[in-house]
């Protein structure tokens, strides 16, 4: 937990420092330029940008000014959904075998491991319904756990109502140059209804994974 809040803490200092903001602004504006192959260069850098830790925000607000809301929501959802299935290998092949020694004469926490792994699809999706969760760091710490890739895939699906939203957001906006400004922020009404749905989303998932851990300790005693 230290680790992850040290990780976010450092990206968003350097952020500020490269103003990445304005770079990913002057990025779209380059796909604006190339016409029809246009879509597959934005897929690239979002896949890019979530590997990297890079903020997703204005990139998806940009698809809904890049291509409107139908063709940039399926977009930014193709694109997050590749590069969080690329970070989640990252993380699997290049920590899991960390993980698991560590792991190695622990009845009660291989036990509790195995069993969120045997529920990941629900876990995954809960997980991706709440904006409660960093989405980029949750990619790399999902890799780290027995989660399969095929249920880590099939529940990225629960990205898909934010997605919609915020690309339709962007669309409205008509230009990059007011992106990641008040001007782009979500309707009162709408950020209540984002803010209820991830905040029954993480207690869920919450209380989903305590009783899970509870069962699988209960029964390696």
């Amino acid at each position: 937990m230290l680790l992850g809040i040290g990780i976010v803490v450092v990206l968003v200092t350097t952020a500020q420092a490269l103003n990445l903001q304005g770079l990913l602004q002057r990025l779209l504006l380059w796909v604006q330029g190339l016409g029809p192959s246009g879509a597959i260069a934005f897929i690239g850098i979002y896949v890019l940008a979530t590997i990297l830790f890079l903020p997703g925000s204005i990139l998806t607000l940009g698809g809904g000014v890049l291509f409107g809301i139908g063709l940039g929501s399926v977009c930014v959802f193709v694109g997050a959904v590749i590069g969080a299935m690329l970070a989640f290998l990252i993380g699997r092949y290049l920590a899991r075998g960390w993980v698991a020694k560590q792991l190695e004469g622990k009845v009660q926490f291989q036990a509790i491991d195995q069993a969120v792994a045997r529920e990941g699809l629900k876990i995954v999706l809960l997980t991706r319904l709440s904006p409660i969760f960093p989405f980029n760091l949750l990619n790399y710490a999902f890799g780290v756990t027995q989660v399969s890739l095929r249920d880590y895939v099939l529940g990225s699906i629960g990205m898909l109502p934010g997605t919609v939203i915020y690309v339709y957001i962007g669309s409205l906006a008509g230009n990059f140059a007011s992106l990641g400004t008040e001007t782009t922020a979500p309707p009162q009404l709408l950020q209540w209804l984002i803010r209820g749905v991830g905040l029954i989303a993480a207690v869920a998932v919450s209380f989903y994974i305590t009783r899970i851990a509870r069962k699988a300790l209960e029964q390696s005693l």
